[in-house]
């Protein structure tokens, strides 16, 4: 026996009966989320291959959203059909778990709920991955050479994705561990990393061909260089 009384047990009896009608109601209205039809008869395509492959992107997209709708629709009438089953057998308001009462609360915050809020099996939280992120632990995977033993200081993986950002992506100064940051191409990873050149020395110093001849190329780098009293300013 539970300690809900008649008129909580008739409350939340109504509350399921009226979420079923409206849960059923939707599904015969969308044709189950369109998936009462085909992926053709859905597309209105001739054939599975699509002029563009982008077309036939999105609608598998939107294929696989109608299914995930579905699937939760589903699931959800499946714990309402539960909860009122467990109604007509006198269960419901005990935990299916530890047979311990089910607040009042509770249920009426979630009706279709057999379990109480220690054992909800809804609390559990997923440890599988994607096997994919095997590969890119650590990251950038098998392509980051900067813990090598040998001490390779070539192109890699990072270097690889350190150009491809510099086309821009979606994060915005604000986003940036640097509290510092304040354009866009300084988000990147270690995008204060020295491009082309090891030593400050070699970004503004520079020779003709016979190199007798040096001169000094009074860039960015070379200002913040004697800014922060690291050159001789004799040598200028």
């Amino acid at each position: 026996m539970t300690n809900l009384t008649k008129n909580q047990l008739s409350n939340l009896r109504s509350s399921l009966v009226v979420e079923k009608a409206a849960i059923e109601q939707r599904l015969a209205s969308s044709d189950h989320y369109g998936l009462a039809n085909s992926y053709k008869d859905s597309s209105g395509d001739l054939s599975s291959y699509d002029n563009h492959p982008a077309d036939a992107a999105t609608e598998t997209y939107e294929r696989g959203k109608d299914i995930a709708l579905h699937e939760q629709e589903e699931l959800h009438l499946n714990r309402i059909n539960a909860a009122l089953e467990a109604m007509e057998n006198g269960t419901y308001g005990k935990c299916s778990s530890c047979g311990e009462q089910i607040p009042h609360a509770r249920l009426q915050a979630l009706p279709d709920t057999l379990y109480c809020a220690t054992h909800s099996p809804r609390q559990d939280i997923s440890e599988h991955r994607p096997v994919e992120e095997q590969f890119l632990y650590p990251p950038f995977g098998r392509t980051s050479m900067d813990d090598h033993e040998d001490g390779y200081n070539g192109f890699d993986g990072e270097d690889a994705w350190q150009i491809v950002e510099s086309y821009g992506n979606s994060d915005s100064p604000a986003m940036s561990e640097n509290a510092n940051v304040q354009r866009y191409n300084e988000v990147g990873i270690e995008a204060d990393e020295a491009d082309g050149y090891v030593e400050t020395l070699e970004s503004f110093l520079a020779t003709d061909i016979t190199g007798k001849h040096v001169s000094v190329v009074r860039n960015k780098e070379y200002y913040s260089y004697m800014e922060h009293e690291e050159g001789d300013h004799t040598l200028e």
